[in-house]
This record gives structure tokens, C-alpha cells and sequence, in this order.
């Protein structure tokens, strides 16, 4: 019997939100009794330069924060695809954001899901849910983090300081939800 243990990356310009949505599965994956890893790392840019983290959900104590081949990989923007793209382990999924990634060779031993994370965060009103409407999208694609846990977390971190913006993200999450 093998026990449950997924790792992603997620990586992108600084300001896209990268950090916060590895933070939001973890914390997540904490809210469902599971224990987490996330290691964020950015440039001395912050916001345009790199960003990436990298989170490790387990039902059993995690020996190593190290992620070297991911289940699953959220690309936001074109050097971090050409930067990460040979790490997925094969079987895994490939989640980017067509509106800022061109992938016209996706590797065909994974998954690939394009997301239009921009266009439909600009949809909304506001760009800045891009990395929550991905979360919807990783939350129905895979079996990293489940809705309910998702829902909560949105609503406790949004609603501490930022109240008003809980029903965008909720909106957001909903629609990264709804992509097939």
C-alpha cells in the first residue's frame, strides 16, 4: 500500500502571485491533515524578476523539502517553461498560462493543460487572481488539494485583511475550476 506524496513547482515572473498560490496548497494540504513542505524562491528583482516555489504535500513526515522532479508544473511564463519543462517526471502534469506561454512542443510523456490564466482573471476585473484561477485548475486536475480545503484557506487568508477581495478569489477559483 503507498502512501500519498505529490510535488509541484510553480514558477513565474515575481508579482504573478507564484508564492502565494504554493502557499495557499500548503496551507491547504495542512487544513486536509497532511503534512507540507513549500520553499519559495525568487530573484533580488522581486516583482518582474523570477519567481518559483516549490511545495511537497505527504500523509507521512517529509524527509526532504527538496521537489527535483515534480508531479506537477505551473509555468506563468516563457523562461520558466524553458527552465523547468525537463524536470516533470513523466506521468506528470504540465499546467501553464497560455496567454503569456507558447508551448508548440509540449513533451508527450505528460499531461498538458493550457490555461488562459490572464484573459480570464482580466475577465473578472482584476489580473491579479491569474495564480487563484490557476489553483481551481491544479484543484480539479489533480488529487494535490481538494476544493473544500482550497475554499477555506481563500477565505481565511483573503478575509483577515482583505475581506472584500474573498469573493473575487472565490469567483477566480471557480473558474480555474470549471476549465476542462
Amino acid at each position: 500500500m503507498s502512501t500519498f506524496y505529490r510535488s509541484f513547482i510553480a514558477a513565474g515572473f515575481g508579482g504573478q502571485g507564484i508564492l502565494s498560490l504554493g502557499q495557499i496548497v500548503a496551507y491547504a494540504a495542512m487544513k486536509e491533515g497532511r503534512f507540507v513542505t513549500w520553499i519559495p524562491s525568487y530573484g533580488p528583482e522581486m516583482r518582474g524578476g523570477t519567481a518559483n516555489c516549490s511545495v511537497i504535500v505527504s500523509e507521512t513526515e517529509i524527509a526532504s523539502p527538496v521537489v527535483s522532479r515534480p508531479d506537477v508544473l505551473v509555468i506563468m511564463n516563457q523562461p520558466s517553461l524553458e527552465k523547468f519543462e525537463s524536470c516533470l517526471k513523466p506521468g506528470g502534469l504540465l499546467l501553464y498560462n497560455s496567454d503569456l506561454v507558447r508551448c508548440d512542443n509540449p513533451r508527450s510523456d505528460v499531461k498538458v493543460l493550457a490555461v488562459a490564466a490572464n484573459g480570464l482573471a482580466a475577465s473578472l476585473g482584476n489580473d491579479k487572481v491569474a495564480n487563484v484561477i490557476v489553483l481551481g485548475a491544479l484543484s480539479a486536475h489533480t488529487d494535490l488539494v481538494g476544493e473544500a480545503a482550497c475554499r477555506v484557506t481563500i477565505s481565511d487568508l483573503f478575509g483577515k485583511k482583505k475581506a472584500a477581495l474573498v469573493e473575487l478569489n472565490l469567483q477566480a477559483f471557480d473558474k480555474g475550476r470549471g476549465l476542462s
